[in-house]
């Protein structure tokens, strides 16, 4: 979560956007909104809760990064804070024209300057990009002297943000510093809020190295080493073991090393780094050779070297070590099975 208790809002304008694909509204405020102390404790609750720290963004343009529509308009506030009703209407109208599908949800969108948001420890002021899709139901009780009432209203609930951008004012040459999430949705689905209004990719810094070095190393032994070397599942899991602890022990990845404590076998080795360079190649992506890595990277993905062999619909067999506790056969009618070596049941 993103620390904000010493943050303020300086301004925030409000917006509807509906979807234009099924030719909803778009209507733009005119003024700044105006709200309390005890409401700016909400809004700010609702405005940066939802964040996490580490996983960062950079906007970006296949030509030059002045043609990125909510990079240049984020530019102008951050010049000119005065003028935020204006840019955040060219905003406004930029996310309503790529709302052109109809699975896209109408909701408020609210362009908000804040001071002093931390990050990396160090106060920035910055600029959010918040859209509201998805209305709760809240139970209003009255009580008139013991005469309870109680009705029924939608509104939005404060730790549950829709869609988001914190846009920090730091290293602007490389299009800011960016913090993005998606709660409604996921994958593919994401593309509209990622690549079609804020036209971002990730920040390459120890975080993104880290996550980016995990997953090619679990693509090579899951996909790559069984189709070359005919590797099995237990083949595999082993491997997936190995990764997971170099990972887990180790503070600087170097994949020399990796490849020599991991994998081992020279052939494989060399098919690894050959693996790794057509992999980067192909996504325009540069992971170096060495690098620190990213502890809170780590702990999300471990999960990817998690090992199980799973046997048709019957059985699951998880692999913690010892490869040689474990050994697949087939019997002379074709049946496989695994034979699983123990000194103690539990």
């Amino acid at each position: 979560m993103l620390a904000y208790s010493d943050t303020k809002i300086q301004d925030v304008v409000l917006h509807f956007v509906g979807n234009s694909f099924n030719d909803e509204l778009l209507t733009l405020g005119n003024t700044k909104l105006e709200y309390s102390d005890e409401v700016e404790e909400d809004l700010l609750t609702y405005f940066l809760s939802s964040f996490k720290e580490n996983e960062y963004y950079r906007f970006h343009h296949e030509s030059h990064i002045n043609l990125n529509e909510v990079f240049a308009y984020a530019e102008a506030i951050f010049t000119n804070p005065e003028d935020i009703v204006a840019h955040s209407k060219s905003m406004a109208k930029h996310l309503y024209e790529q709302g052109n599908h109809p699975k896209i949800k109408g909701g408020e969108f609210y362009v908000a300057l804040i001071k002093d948001v931390l990050l990396d420890g160090e106060p920035v002021d910055a600029i959010g990009l918040f859209k509201s899709e998805v209305k709760d139901t809240f139970l209003d009780i009255q009580n008139n002297d013991g005469n309870f009432t109680v009705n029924s209203q939608e509104g939005i609930h404060v730790k549950k943000l829709d869609k988001g951008a914190i846009i920090f004012n730091t290293e602007k040459e490389k299009g800011y510093t960016v913090s993005v999430i998606d709660n409604t949705n996921k994958g593919g689905d994401a593309k509209f809020w990622f690549d079609h209004f804020l036209h971002v990719k990730q920040r390459e810094d120890a975080y993104y190295q880290t996550e980016t070095v995990m997953k090619i190393a679990k693509d090579f032994i899951t996909k790559e080493l069984p189709k070359e070397f005919a590797a099995d599942k237990a083949d595999q899991a082993e491997m997936l073991n190995k990764s997971a602890d170099y990972f887990k022990e180790q503070e600087q990845f170097d994949l020399s090393e990796f490849a020599n404590v991991v994998l081992q076998q020279p052939d494989i080795v060399d098919n690894f780094q050959d693996f790794s360079t057509s992999y980067q190649r192909e996504r325009a992506v540069s992971i170096p050779q060495s690098f620190n890595l990213n502890e809170t990277a780590v702990n999300k993905k471990k999960g990817v070297f998690k090992s199980v062999i799973k046997l048709d619909k019957n059985f699951s067999v998880y692999v913690h070590g010892d490869r040689t506790k474990i050994e697949r056969g087939e019997d002379d009618n074709g049946r496989k099975f695994y034979t699983l070596w123990f000194d103690e049941e539990k």
